[in-house]
Parts: C-alpha cells; sequence; structure tokens
C-alpha cells in the first residue's frame, strides 16, 4: 500500500487553486504546507484528510512528466461533484462521469486534466 505520492506542477498557486476545488467534494483538503523558504527551492502542499498527507504537490520549473492519480469516492455523486468541481476549477476533461465497464461493471469514473496535463481521477466501485 502506499503511504504518499508527490508531484512537481509549475505554478503552485494556479495549483492550489485547482486542486482546492477539485478535491473539496471528496473531502481532501490542504492539511501540511512547506514553503519555499523552508526547503530552500519550491514550496510543497500536502493534501489528505484530518493530520495525515498523501498527495504532495511541490513547485519546480519542470512539472512532473503526465501521470494519472485517481482519488476514491465513496459514491458516484461524489465522481459527479468531483467532476463539476474540477471543470469549472479550470480543468480539462479527460472523461466524463459514467461506468467503465471494461475496468469492471461497476467502475464509476470521471477524468480531469490538471493545469499541468495531469490526468485526475474520481472513482468509486460501489454497485450504485
Amino acid at each position: 500500500m502506499l503511504d504518499h505520492i508527490g508531484l512537481r506542477v509549475t505554478d503552485i498557486e494556479r495549483a492550489r487553486a485547482f486542486y482546492n476545488k477539485a478535491l473539496a467534494p471528496l473531502g481532501v483538503g490542504i492539511v501540511m504546507e512547506v514553503s519555499a523558504e523552508e526547503t530552500g527551492a519550491g514550496a510543497y502542499l500536502g493534501y489528505g484528510e484530518g493530520f495525515k498527507p498523501y498527495f504532495w504537490l511541490g513547485e519546480d520549473k519542470r512539472a512532473t512528466e503526465l501521470l494519472h492519480v485517481a482519488f476514491a469516492a465513496e459514491s458516484r455523486a461524489k465522481v459527479d461533484e468531483f467532476y463539476k468541481a474540477a471543470m469549472a476549477a479550470g480543468g480539462r476533461d479527460n472523461g466524463p462521469p459514467g461506468l467503465r465497464v471494461l475496468y469492471h461493471p461497476t467502475y464509476y469514473g470521471a477524468f480531469v486534466l490538471d493545469p499541468d496535463g495531469h490526468n485526475i481521477e474520481a472513482v468509486c466501485h460501489a454497485p450504485v
């Protein structure tokens, strides 16, 4: 099992604006910040639930090569909310909410490209 993952982004404030809105419907938010002064390089944002950051964004001159990250959603409605919030935050459609039966019969997901082109997904595996 993974403990955390990190991505490099080219503009931390643009990423903050996008991810704050896109992940809010999933109950995921910033739980830790590390400033550029503290790192001696770029700033970092740690997203998670409660006190534990598990999704990190770090500012760098170059973004991480295109990556796919899927967040678990507790319901199909939360997947729909994620998609709407991510699109409103400037995301680009990469697959609207819906069943993806090629993965399995109850795989319900939505895909959005973030400002750096990463494929960010919310997925619910529950049967309705």
